[in-house]
């Protein structure tokens, strides 16, 4: 059997080379939906930070490559033909990460923006072909990856979070970047230079977009996340053995409220519609001088010590449009896996459709849940869970 020459091979793979790169940034895309914990955990730490350098390394040694075309030797050929795609699987792996973070703060249509340059990252692959436009692509997705890094680790290591923390934030990833830029003129000068000032302008519309962005409230407040909600008839703060009395609100009995070893929360629930996994406001039926009870699990990185509040807003159907009823602060605390754990609750709400807001001191949202409040018993027995 006649072996095929190395550039029968490369040429074969230079015309399926868009759909390589495609079909590795969907393997990085799913490799990463499965790997992510924390944010600030080192393991996940390690992982952006690798992806972020190869996908610098990988850039500017094909811009190296293309600088020099009288180089033709197999290596150089393979690299030439493999890099894209190396780059791509990068870049997927970066963009599954924000996506799984930005979704886990604020709405998950906070995370439009990554959805959107995620779509135009598949695009790109097709129109993007010649060398030129592709390196002013990935060079700015590049840039778009150092900022959105920094705007969530950022406050991992100053523990703060605000408005002055996110320019901290931008402000360190436009330094890095300007480093890179002067690594690419330092490797290919004159290609570079052909294309220096597209680059600095589709990355001076990525730093101004997602700064408008962030001022329009449309971007959340990264790294805090809302990690787990849900609205009840009754609660109760178990703490652990000898560490203090039970509070409840509405009345729980049972098994349930047996001290252990830590502390946790147990709650009576409404069974709900398999509609409300795809966005339905979930119904609760509250009897006359009863509360309901809003919880939320709050995610913060270790040694980030803030405020939240709780909003509470019930919807007019007549005007079509929102109300607040109350608005509550609470602590919240940095380091626990499973989010700094509260409620609040209210007690005779008016029918109607109701939604809490999970908001940080200066208004930002973290989360929402939303619920539609009916008068009278329930139809079904509660269920107990544990928080």
């Amino acid at each position: 059997m006649m072996k095929m020459p190395i550039a029968h091979w490369m040429h074969k793979l230079k015309a399926y080379e868009r759909h390589i790169s495609a079909a590795a940034m969907i393997g990085g895309f799913a490799f990463d939906n499965f790997t992510y914990g924390r944010v600030d955990h080192p393991v996940t730490q390690t992982l952006l930070i690798v992806y972020i350098g190869v996908a610098a390394v990988s850039i500017a040694l094909l811009h190296w490559l293309e600088a020099h075309v009288e180089w033709q030797s197999t290596i150089v050929r393979k690299l030439r033909g493999y890099l894209p795609a190396l780059t791509q699987f990068v870049l997927g792996s970066l963009w599954s990460a924000f996506l799984v973070f930005y979704a886990r703060s604020g709405t998950v249509v906070a995370s439009w923006p990554f959805l959107v340059v995620l779509a135009a990252i598949f695009i790109g692959n097709e129109i993007f072909s010649k060398y030129y436009a592709r390196l002013i692509f990935t060079v700015t997705l590049l840039f778009f990856a150092l900022i959105s890094y920094a705007v969530f680790m950022v406050p991992v290591f100053t523990h703060t979070i605000g408005q002055l923390t996110f320019m901290l934030s931008g402000g360190a990833a436009v330094l890095l970047f300007a480093a890179f830029l002067w690594l690419l003129g330092k490797l290919g000068r004159a290609r570079y230079g052909e294309v220096r000032w597209q680059i600095g302008g589709c990355a001076l519309g990525v730093y101004v977009a997602l700064n408008g962005l962030y001022f329009l409230n449309v971007l959340p407040p990264l790294p805090l996340a809302l990690q787990t909600s849900g609205v009840y008839q009754a609660i109760c703060k178990v703490p652990p053995r000898k560490a203090g009395v039970t509070h409840c609100i509405g009345t729980i009995s049972g098994p349930n409220l047996a001290r252990s070893g830590k502390l946790y929360f147990a709650a009576l629930e409404e069974p709900q519609s398999w509609q409300n996994w795809f966005g339905q406001a979930r119904t609760v039926h509250i009897e006359k001088g009863r509360p309901v009870i809003v919880f939320g699990a709050t995610f913060a990185p270790v040694n980030l010590n803030t405020s939240a509040a709780y909003i509470w807003q019930h919807y007019d159907e007549v005007r079509k449009e929102w109300h607040t009823v109350q608005q509550l602060e609470l602590p919240l605390r940095g380091g626990r896996d499973k989010g700094y754990r509260g409620y609040t609750f209210k007690t005779d709400p008016q029918q109607g459709l109701w939604r809490v807001n999970f908001v940080t001191v200066d208004g930002r949202l973290i989360g929402r849940v939303r619920f539609r409040v009916e008068t009278g018993a329930p139809a079904e027995a509660l269920k107990s869970v544990i928080l």
